[in-house]
């Protein structure tokens, strides 16, 4: 299939997705749209975001609706409510000819009456969310036995996010003889065990290799101590002054801290998260989707079902403790054909999680430098420059008005001074905040080396931490180290010295984790009792305790 027309799909669906300037199908398109006309066995189908998965679906699904028919004959579950919002005008511009078909997205955060009074009018394609279709279901508002296809977009995500048993149940409402469809980015054990379960003799379709990332995306990393990771990312920011992407954050906390952070630093920035009203959260949304924001702040919950093709990187403030979920993060950028960058900004420790990435989704990373003053300062002015040749004065503009008293006021300069004026007013700001700027790379040499404020045994700094629970809670060593290693699968967190006492203890961790420890722990219970940390208060030296004796 060369395009559209040898494709088999109907006049109207042409006629539609030729006026949105669609004439040659994506690979994914390519190899779908024929099993899905001829309504042939199951489907799975492997593929990053990005790559045409609505219109490889939805395409040759609309011209098989029978109209005349108000039941509804296609169900697409997806993970949240902007990716619903978004499948649903997709569908709605590929069916523009089809003036009798009606398409119906269901989704949580809004009034579910509403929803109900839409689904009782009749309709053909519902589009929605796992929890809010339960909800449909449990009250009776919905009746899937007709259904025709169902399809699960982006399922690993839906499985990442807790949605395995609202998708086993209304899987069970759906008849045997449908068509499933299922589109995934990554085949995680949960996805196969639920094709073996619920699929009938699937045919799987792959665009590029399983659990890889997208060709157009480079993967860079900058290594800095866990403490520099903000002075990083302003830095990375700042040498790329067109940055228009996602930082990926680990908590909800840190996403917040973070993104507060860079607006008070005046970076253009603001984050999403379960805090945020639905209003709030589609304001945000807004301003990003239009460009009024270069940088967006999120944790992978609050970010799924974003949909922008034009992202110029992603950022990894931390690395997700599944490589599933860094190839999700950075198929977000590099769509398209447009080309991206994945940056992490990683610690010493965890160089080996990177070449765990780089074995599964077979992309060789490029270890970058964190830039330097000069180099941050240069890139800067010539991109300021930039600007100023390529900016249009309109004959209108009410700037020519004040040109003459413009002209008068810098009369007495010569250009060479003008030029030193122009060039220090705008960056003095950069100039003077980079001034004695430390180098924040962490080189081969450095790895051995201690940091202050923290204990050593052979090549590892720790931090020391206090933690709420002691003897007479019955906790042993045994009982916190394995507390650490279940919130840290896949990761080693080296650890130090325990001092077990009555009613709290000591424990040392290897420096780099030390925020990771005290935020995944602090989450946790041991023992019946909620978990709190904090870093301790340096242990006083033998010398002054002798000094106080005396």
């Amino acid at each position: 299939m060369q395009t559209f027309k040898e494709s088999g799909l109907p006049e109207e669906v042409l006629k539609a997705i030729g006026e949105l300037g669609y004439e040659t199908p994506t690979p994914i398109q390519t190899k779908t749209i024929p099993e899905i006309l001829n309504y042939g066995n199951d489907l799975i189908a492997l593929a990053q975001t990005g790559t045409g998965k609505t219109g490889a679906f939805g395409l040759p699904v609309i011209p098989q609706i029978i109209t005349e028919d108000k039941k509804v004959q296609a169900l697409i579950l997806c993970p949240t409510r902007e990716l619903c919002l978004q499948i649903t005008k997709d569908l709605n511009n590929y069916a523009k000819y089809y003036k009798d078909l009606y398409i119906t997205p269901v989704y949580g955060g809004t009034e579910i009456r509403t929803q109900i009074r839409a689904l009782k009018r009749g309709t053909h394609i519902v589009v929605g969310t796992p929890g809010r279709m339960n909800d449909l279901i449990n009250r009776n508002a919905i009746e899937l036995g007709d259904v025709r296809w169902l399809i699960l977009d982006e399922a690993d995500e839906m499985l990442n996010m807790g949605f395995k048993d609202d998708l086993e149940s209304i899987m069970a409402q759906t008849p045997e003889w449908r068509q499933t469809l299922l589109f995934s980015a990554t085949m995680p054990p949960d996805i196969a065990r639920m094709s073996k379960q619920y699929m009938q003799d699937p045919v799987e379709i792959s665009v590029g290799t399983k659990n890889s990332g997208s060709s157009n995306v480079e993967h860079h990393y900058y290594m800095v101590h866990a403490s520099d990771r903000y002075k990083a990312l302003k830095r990375i920011v700042d040498v790329t002054p067109d940055v228009y992407g996602i930082v990926f954050c680990r908590t909800r906390q840190e996403t917040k801290d973070i993104a507060d952070s860079l607006m008070a630093d005046g970076y253009n920035a603001d984050a999403i998260h379960g805090d945020l009203s639905q209003a709030q959260r589609d304001l945000v949304m807004h301003r990003f989707r239009k460009n009024h924001l270069q940088l967006l702040v999120a944790t992978d919950v609050a970010a799924r079902g974003i949909d922008v093709n034009d992202l110029t990187h992603v950022i990894n403030y931390n690395l997700p403790d599944d490589i599933e979920v860094y190839i999700h993060r950075s198929g977000r950028t590099g769509r398209a054909g447009k080309k991206g960058i994945s940056v992490s900004i990683i610690h010493a420790r965890e160089a080996h999680r990177i070449k765990a990435i780089e074995k599964i989704a077979k992309k060789t990373f490029e270890r970058k430098w964190v830039p330097k003053a000069d180099e941050i300062c240069e890139k800067q002015l010539f991109h300021f420059l930039d600007r100023v040749d390529n900016t249009v004065l309109e004959d209108d503009s009410p700037v020519k008005a004040l040109m003459p008293a413009v002209y008068e006021k810098l009369a007495t300069m010569e250009r060479e001074q003008l030029i030193t004026q122009f060039v220090a007013a705008e960056f003095n700001r950069f100039m003077e905040y980079y001034k004695d700027a430390p180098d924040l790379n962490i080189y081969k040499e450095d790895r051995s080396k201690g940091r202050n404020g923290g204990g050593r045994r052979g090549d590892v700094p720790f931090s020391r931490l206090f933690i709420n629970l002691g003897k007479t809670d019955k906790v042993s060593s045994g009982d916190i180290i394995g507390l650490i290693n279940s919130k840290f699968k896949g990761t080693t967190v080296k650890v130090g010295k325990i001092e077990l006492l009555r009613n709290f203890s000591f424990i040392e961790v290897d420096k780099d984790y030390e925020q990771e420890v005290i935020e995944k722990l602090g989450k946790t219970k041991l023992k019946g009792k909620k978990v709190s940390l904090e870093v301790a208060t340096p242990k006083p030296s033998s010398k002054r305790r002798t000094k106080r004796r005396q």
